[in-house]
């Protein structure tokens, strides 16, 4: 069962200045052709150039508002829990959740990142190869509360790393290429323990106007994809539009929080 989003954060347009013509991007419904970028493909090379040029505007200093928000929801009073980042880039959550005493663990194909992650944190660490996985390595931090792998999403479950209590989800469902989406959630949930919780952020806007990444992922996908082994509850939904984004030749974006959990 998918339930409804709240919405929050409006953004107001006025059509022909009647009350009768206005209306919410967060109440306006999705974009019907979900197929639009279906084909749309990047490489990881490409995602690791994206590191090297600084294209990185995913990133988010200060962390995410709707995480903070939704903390407690997230974490249901956990304690010492795994907690699992897919496509973590330098994510600054992954430091809170430390500090919350909680071991995380995330993947990231740019050792950019993860390096830059580190360093910005002020943690010492240290790196070592992944015989699993040739070529991969793993960075951890001196308290070995936080370990981060350098690989290929998709070769992580070859190197044994256990199952998670939470997942946060936020610029990893929306950055897999579509058609590698079933693939993704299949890892994902293999990674689960019993009684997870799964926290994932998506993007709504005009699929046919900006060719991504981010990718557009409408409500339906999310619930073919998690449908058939989680309850699916919409935490919320904000208008997250910013100037940067008319350069995608958008005129809105809309995020939306989801939060699922075990059947």
């Amino acid at each position: 069962m998918l339930l409804p989003c709240m919405g929050v954060g409006a953004l107001w347009q006025g059509v022909s200045g009647t009350m009768e013509g206005t209306r919410t991007f967060l109440d306006a419904k999705e974009y019907p052709d979900p197929e639009a970028q279906r084909d749309r493909v990047l490489t990881l090379e490409e995602w690791q150039e994206k590191w090297v040029s600084r294209k990185i505007g995913f990133h988010q200093e200060q962390g995410h508002k709707l995480l903070k928000k939704h903390l407690d929801t997230f974490l249901k009073g956990g304690n010492g829990l795994r907690v699992f980042f897919p496509l973590c880039g330098k994510a600054v959550e992954m430091k809170w959740f430390a500090d919350l005493g909680h071991s995380v663990v995330g993947v990231e194909i740019s050792e950019l990142g993860i390096r830059e992650f580190f360093t910005e944190q002020n943690l010492s660490y240290s790196e070592e190869p992944i015989t699993e996985i040739p070529g991969a390595k793993v960075f951890k931090s001196s308290k070995g509360n936080i370990s981060l792998y350098c690989c290929n999403l998709f070769d992580l479950p070859r190197a044994n790393i256990d199952k998670f209590d939470r997942i946060w989800d936020r610029g990893a469902l929306v950055a897999v290429n579509p058609g590698d989406r079933e693939r993704y959630v299949d890892v994902m949930l293999s990674l689960t323990r019993k009684g997870f919780r799964y926290l994932l952020a998506i993007l709504s806007y005009d699929p046919t106007k900006y060719a991504g990444p981010p990718f557009y992922v409408p409500d339906a996908e999310v619930k073919k994809l998690f449908g058939s082994l989680c309850n699916i509850h919409c935490l919320e939904k904000v208008d997250v539009f910013e100037e940067r984004h008319k350069s995608w030749g958008i005129d809105y974006i809309v995020e939306k929080l989801y939060l699922c959990t075990e059947k």
